[in-house]
């Protein structure tokens, strides 16, 4: 838990309460809620979210309770997940799935929560844990007025006019933001945080209030949302990280969002997806609509895979979102002219992500919501099982185009639009060579053209597809060289202090041996110096101290007790490592040998050194080491001595 407004600083936990918020959060359900998983023998594999990918490259070991990505590196124990995840520091992960677990964390001393709070005057220092919990606290305000007898009539009034049950009012924790009554200010919710002491700068940074004045004074302090109907925004493991209201009078939108924040964009955020993530996964399929009450119907009416762009064109964001869950996806627009553009554009996006998508549309100008109404759930799937393909519908488009516009402007249009769909298609995987050729047979039979004009002027098409892909870049959900593996050195010492690693961490037993092999003029400390590789001697100072108190730990024990992503994946990239090659006892044998003859064989050197008087210096003496280091490696690039 969260003590006041401002979350624990690190170092306040220990390991035992450490352990228990790991052993009470599963690593697969965990990942499940942000990526979809299937059976793979005795692991499970899904795609991985740190990096582009089209072919499930992470895997996840229930019986290890680690992930571990084969293709970019990223790996480690729940909690490296949840840090890279959703770009947390080490104690944040830790608050955070203890909130999740209900495991009330000790309370740190009075120091360190005024450290925090003063940090938090900085905008840098906001942490998303605080903002999901300003904004729970948000949206439960908004429910308490939403259920007021007489603050909220009118919006009940509202939502019963639209059938909306009072279960789907709580479920998807509709609420109310208040309208001023007569001379008051628009600042309720501002006043009621106030009085519990929430700081204004802390609703700031959340988008539930707008600063008109820098000192936030109570007078220029105005809320986000008045007068309006509240929409609570969660992800996908149920953290509400925005709002959406729809007015409720005349004056201003008809609807607005949070701003985008440190928790929420509107753009890679999906409305519904923790509701409908497990439909989604069962069926392979997402249907996406535009609104809130559209998609809140749907569930209401047993369609549980429906989500909502949240009255937004669909976004790429979306689309990388939707994939992790879902292989097919179809869009259901209004059938107006407004809607089928909206499809059009949507389109572009999903084939460039290598989604399945089909497209359905609302008929009798009615949305989601009334067609609901009217027709019951039956005749609302009927609509999405019949479905039309991407392709198709383009043709169509062409088709019509040709049909009502025989102006050489207006059907050059529509051929461009039609290649620059199969153009997106092409390059991004979503349709294959043979496909490709079907279709320019097929359009070079309606324009009267050769198919190796069409051709080319589709490779320029495939040209422009590319450029636009270098400029959609995402943006990466936790910084890069978190799981970009570090340097783990070259030359015979550096595999011998890999090597040892490769062992303990799957033989942990063997420690033994390793304390055997250390003569009395050479402690365990002094063997970690030996480790001249940092990251290795980081992790090498974690592991010996673990096997010093327990003799076989789980990996996760390791993981548990390192902050840092990185040193997390080259742990688990050196017991993945090491699992394979096998043979534990000899190699570590040979590889404590090895790294104590390279480190006596520096220390002759140096003495050497210093008595031919060609070190003056510490500082000479540290360049003189590197240079043998440098040396050691050049000589042993294949790293003879070792297998």
């Amino acid at each position: 838990m969260v003590v006041g407004w401002f979350s624990y600083m690190p170092g306040v936990f220990d390991n035992s309460i450490v352990t228990q918020i790991q052993q009470a959060n599963d690593i697969v359900d965990i990942i499940s809620e942000h990526v979809a998983l299937k059976r793979k023998g005795r692991e499970m594999v899904g795609l991985c979210p740190f990096h582009d990918d089209h072919r499930p490259s992470m895997n996840v070991s229930p019986a290890k309770q680690i992930f571990k990505c084969f293709a970019c590196g990223a790996g480690g124990d729940v909690f490296k997940f949840i840090q890279m995840r959703e770009n947390l520091t080490f104690p944040q992960a830790i608050e955070r799935l203890a909130n999740r677990a209900g495991i009330r964390l000790p309370t740190p001393n009075r120091k360190s929560q005024t450290n925090r709070q003063s940090e938090t005057d900085n905008l840098q220092s906001v942490d998303t844990n605080e903002l999901a919990r300003v904004n729970a606290w948000a949206a439960k305000y908004f429910q308490k007025n939403l259920n007021d007898k007489e603050k909220g009539k009118f919006a009940r009034d509202y939502l019963a006019q639209r059938k909306v049950t009072s279960e789907s009012i709580k479920k998807w924790q509709l609420g109310l933001a208040a309208c001023p009554q007569g001379n008051d200010s628009p600042d309720d919710l501002f006043r009621a945080a106030r009085a519990r002491k929430i700081p204004a700068k802390l609703l700031e940074y959340a988008g539930l209030i707008t600063n008109q004045n820098q000192d936030l004074s109570a007078v220029r302090v105005a809320d986000k949302f008045v007068n309006r109907l509240m929409f609570t925004i969660t992800d996908v493991t149920g953290r509400v990280i925005g709002f959406g209201g729809r007015t409720l009078s005349e004056q201003g939108a008809k609807y607005i969002n949070s701003p985008t924040t440190a928790l929420f964009d509107k753009s890679n955020s999906l409305y519904g997806l923790e509701h409908a993530r497990h439909q989604i996964v069962s069926t392979d399929t997402a249907v996406v609509v535009e609104g809130y009450t559209d998609c809140i119907m749907a569930h209401q009416f047993g369609c549980s895979n429906v989500v909502a762009a949240m009255g937004t064109s669909f976004t790429a964001g979306q689309g990388r979102l939707l994939r992790r869950y879902a292989k097919k996806v179809i869009l259901l627009f209004d059938s107006d002219a407004a809607g089928i553009e909206a499809a059009n554009r949507a389109l572009e996006v999903c084939l460039s992500q290598r989604i399945d998508i089909k497209l359905a549309f609302v008929p009798q100008g009615k949305d989601p919501c009334d067609f609901l109404l009217a027709n019951g759930k039956e005749k609302f799937q009927y609509l999405l099982d019949n479905a039309v393909d991407v392709l198709q519908f383009k043709w169509n488009r062409l088709t019509e185009k040709f049909s009502s516009d025989d102006t050489l402007a207006g059907r050059k249009a529509a051929i461009d639009e039609y290649l620059q769909a199969i153009a997106t298609g092409l390059y991004a995987g979503s349709l294959n060579t043979i496909e490709g050729g079907l279709l320019i047979n097929r359009l070079s039979g309606i324009i009267g053209l050769d198919n190796r004009q069409v051709t080319a002027e589709l490779r320029k098409k495939v040209t422009t597809a590319a450029r636009a892909a270098a400029y959609d870049v995402q943006k990466p959900p936790v910084d890069l060289s978190a799981v970009r593996m570090a340097d783990l050195g070259e030359g015979l010492s550096a595999t011998a202090q890999r090597e040892i690693l490769e062992v303990l961490l799957n033989e942990p037993k063997l420690f033994k041996t390793v304390k055997k092999k250390v003569s009395p003029a050479v402690s365990l400390s002094n063997l970690i110096e030996h480790f001249d590789v940092l990251v290795l001697r980081d992790i090498a100072s974690v592991l010996f101290e673990t096997l010093t108190s327990n003799p076989a730990p789980e990996l996760t024990e390791i993981l548990a007790k390192t902050e840092s992503p990185q040193v997390s994946s080259c742990i688990t990239q050196l017991q993945a490592d090491g699992e394979q090659k096998g043979n534990f006892e000899t190699r570590l044998r040979d590889a404590v040998d090895v790294l104590l003859s390279c480190h006596a064989r520096r220390a002759i050197d140096l003495s050497r050194a210093q008595s031919r008087g060609q070190l003056k210096s510490k500082q000479d003496a540290n360049k003189y080491l590197k240079s043998v280091t440098e040396s050691a490696r050049k000589e042993n690039r294949r790293n003879i001595g070792m297998t």
